[in-house]
């Protein structure tokens, strides 16, 4: 997925793109979760705008359930719209304010001709009870409602169509510490109730942890590493994956002042113009110069461990 950068006015031009996701590639199976992890910028919410179409890809390809998705006409494509929902980031932006609980709801089960009339509140208030939320809520407005509260309504509008695979795009990172617990719970009791299947994008290493049967971890618009979840943790093979779990937090002293932290030095190369080699080059402590000229591929090491490094850790 890249992005054109244009120029001059009135007529602009395209001078450059900015590479937001480059040569990813990786698989959902039926109720699996894939925890998707790194930092800000990194294009995690691209790539998960860019499988459901929310975004045009530049290139590429798109399976769902054996058929290739991405060039499909709009008609054609509209019952797969259906089956592929997301969950926004944001509580507070994605529901519209002048629409009550029940319309944001309802106005999926309307676009879809699945019920109307009495039928069509029925399976309201059913989604309302689902994310644990009364009745009485469905006449309500989104300023009305508590950050958790909103992002339950999101969750409800995700599910009113009866999806199998849900793109969750931080869906806990705005909302309190107390509430983010209830949330997850929540997403994954419906997952293990509906069969659902979840690309999970978040910054919180410990809960994606929790949530998620593997982990990809992405850095400057590639997947680097991807591998079961309790093996990412405890085999970490990709230097960038080591720094980023030793910034992680540990809710116990002993073992949270006797590690080792990682810092890594400098920034992140632009995505309009990524360095040959590894992208990973100009901050990884363990360099070479194969690193400088040939790109690594995401290449199984272990089984179910992939990695992207051309002199990968524990291996």
């Amino acid at each position: 997925m890249h992005f054109p950068i244009t120029r001059g006015f009135p007529i602009p031009r395209v001078v450059g793109a900015v590479q937001a996701v480059d040569d990813v590639s990786f698989a959902i199976r039926p109720g699996e979760t894939l925890g998707l992890v790194g930092e800000s910028g990194c294009g995690k919410t691209t790539v998960g705008r860019a499988l459901l179409r929310l975004y045009e890809p530049t290139a590429g390809e798109v399976y769902f359930e054996g058929r290739e998705i991405l060039r499909l006409p709009p008609n054609e494509f509209l019952p797969y719209r259906r089956k592929m929902q997301m969950i926004f980031q944001d509580p507070y932006a994605s529901l519209d304010p002048r629409m009550t609980a029940a319309d944001i709801i309802g106005e999926a089960l309307d676009i879809h001709n699945l019920a109307s009339g009495k039928e069509r509140m029925e399976r309201i208030y059913h989604l309302l009870d689902l994310v644990g939320l009364l009745p009485e809520h469905a006449n309500r407005f989104p300023h009305e409602f508590s950050g958790g509260q909103r992002q339950r309504i999101g969750i409800a509008r995700a599910l009113a169509v009866e999806p199998r695979f849900i793109v969750a795009d931080e869906p806990i990172s705005a909302l309190d510490v107390s509430i983010q617990a209830q949330v997850v719970n929540l997403l994954e009791d419906l997952q293990e109730e509906l069969g659902l299947a979840y690309l999970f994008i978040a910054h919180d290493l410990a809960m994606v942890r929790h949530i998620s049967h593997r982990i990809a971890v992405m850095y400057l618009g590639r997947i680097v590493e991807l591998a079961d979840s309790d093996k990412l943790y405890d085999r970490p093979m990709h230097p960038y994956t080591l720094a980023l779990l030793s910034a992680a937090p540990i809710p116990d002293p002993k073992v949270e002042t006797s590690r080792q932290r990682i810092l890594l030095e400098g920034d992140p190369p632009s995505p309009v113009n990524p360095p040959p080699g590894c992208r990973f080059q100009n901050r990884c402590a363990y360099v070479q110069d194969r690193c400088r000229e040939e790109d690594p591929k995401l290449t199984p090491v272990e089984d179910g461990h992939s990695v992207a490094c051309h002199f990968p850790l524990h291996a």
